[in-house]
């Protein structure tokens, strides 16, 4: 049984999957297998993948278009070995990465998550933003979330018998699987940290969720993790944060209901002056402003509230 699962959830990424595979199969650290779930593809990428011939790459095709928590849920459903790494299907690992992690597991047995920091790959730089985490336990997600995402769903393994106690993707929602998700294994679990960009992530390629409206879609229930959880300050901040986002994304998508709903429960304490300057502007400015970071984006710059 190898050591770790890699899985790699495709939908419609035929000119990344190559490189993210590749990435794989350079690791250091070899005793692993990968499982890519094909969330029926409409390009050629199960024709890009199939053109690789190791044997430690499985293939499993929905035949339904399902989203990408049941994309990954299928993946993690399918494997056997104690670990599971994920990687999204345009992003790529340095050839350590594995190594690190599998240090990690071994330094610090008694946690289920281990994740690494990450660098942001733009079509024309790469960028390294400094996080001031020492590699080891991390005793305080939340708070240190607010400022930057420490690990995204390209730089985090995850303990396979953990999901026993954090429950799989949240298949209901359909945009903040992953906060859904980091809320629930971050207040089940314990979290060891590589202070180390180990990860790459593309910040602009076709098929992102972060690009589409959110009409008809759903997203994370804040209230539910907030009544459950009274007594966590820093866990109610991480999700007025996330409320913010997505009242702003309501605002650009005209609908004035569910911005409201959840501006209504933000304690604006949480935010910092420049979010909550964002959060009341008129959806005229709130636009000009995306339109301005699409832009600076392409050519590198990623400008945040923070």
């Amino acid at each position: 049984m190898p050591y770790f699962s890699v899985v790699i959830p495709l939908y419609n990424k035929q000119n990344y999957i190559a490189g993210t595979l590749q990435s794989v199969l350079a690791q250091t650290f070899t005793d692993f297998e990968i499982i890519i779930v094909d969330d029926v593809s409409t390009d050629k990428s199960l024709e890009v993948v199939k053109t690789f011939t190791d044997k430690r790459i499985k293939i499993i095709s929905h035949t339904t278009n399902s989203g990408l928590s049941a994309t990954r849920n299928t993946g993690i459903k399918n494997t056997e070995t104690p670990f599971v790494a994920f990687l999204d299907a345009d992003d790529t690992w340095k050839p350590q990465f594995l190594e690190k992690i599998h240090q990690l597991t071994l330094s610090f047995p008694n946690a289920d998550l281990f994740g690494t920091k990450y660098e942001e790959v733009y079509p024309d730089k790469v960028i390294e933003f400094p996080l001031q985490i020492e590699t080891g336990i991390i005793n305080d997600f939340f708070k240190k979330e607010r400022n930057k995402h420490i690990y995204c769903y390209s730089s985090i393994c995850i303990r396979k018998e953990a999901f026993d106690k954090i429950g799989f993707f949240n298949e209901n929602i359909s945009v903040g699987e992953d906060v859904d998700f980091n809320v629930r294994a971050n207040l089940a679990c314990t979290l060891a940290y590589c202070n180390e960009a180990l990860a790459s992530i593309t910040m602009y390629s076709e098929n992102q969720i972060t690009h589409s409206k959110l009409s008809g879609k759903t997203i994370i229930d804040h209230d539910y993790y907030e009544a459950a959880n009274p007594e966590n300050k820093d866990l109610k901040q991480y999700l007025d944060f996330h409320r913010y986002t997505m009242a702003k994304r309501y605002k650009l998508d005209g609908d004035q209901e569910q911005y409201k709903k959840l501006t209504k429960a933000i304690t604006l304490a949480s935010l910092n002056y420049k979010q909550i300057i964002l959060l009341y502007s008129p959806a005229f400015i709130l636009n000009a402003i995306k339109r301005i970071k699409l832009i600076l984006i392409k050519k590198g710059v990623n400008p945040t509230t923070y």
